[in-house]
């Protein structure tokens, strides 16, 4: 049973705050910007970050604070993971939630927080930030690869 990764084996309500944590793979794809059709709902993404999201690093530079700082700043809970259709679809906290197991870049399973930067997930170097952008300009920079799965090889599930 000890071989079997705490992710496999424990819910999202389960997790200890630390498991919870860690099963943010650091892609910072949920900190960036996203237009929502008032009509429809649907959701477009945008390369626009958040003005919090360190573009090297791909983690928020104000964490603790970042809903404070920025209120529509969703923070993640098991019953909101569940209910946010925009999450994106290599998230960790997305696939546990529905069962499915981690992409082999994923820190947990490859042991490197850099491997998401290395898989090209990460938005390391394809955004801008919010703070560059007029909001009326938002549509202006709306792009698919948020949504998108990685495909082939590279793609696969860990064991």
């Amino acid at each position: 049973m000890d071989d079997v990764p705490f992710w496999q084996r424990t819910t999202l309500e389960e997790m200890s705050p630390a498991e919870w944590e860690s099963l943010c793979d650091g892609c910072g794809r949920c900190c960036l910007n996203k237009l929502e059709d008032w009509d429809t709902g649907e959701i477009a993404w945008t390369n626009i970050a958040c003005r919090l999201l360190d573009g090297t690093s791909c983690r928020c530079s104000d964490y603790h604070n970042r809903q404070a700082e920025v209120p529509d700043c969703i923070g993640l809970t098991p019953q909101t993971v569940r209910a946010l259709t925009w999450l994106p679809p290599t998230c960790g906290y997305r696939l546990v939630a529905e069962g499915r197991d981690l992409y082999w870049w994923h820190p947990l399973v490859s042991g490197d927080p850099d491997s998401v930067h290395a898989a090209g997930i990460s938005v390391r170097g394809r955004t801008v930030s919010e703070r560059d952008i007029n909001l009326d300009d938002f549509e202006d920079h709306i792009v698919e690869w948020p949504e998108e799965e990685p495909a082939g090889e590279e793609g696969k599930k860990a064991g």
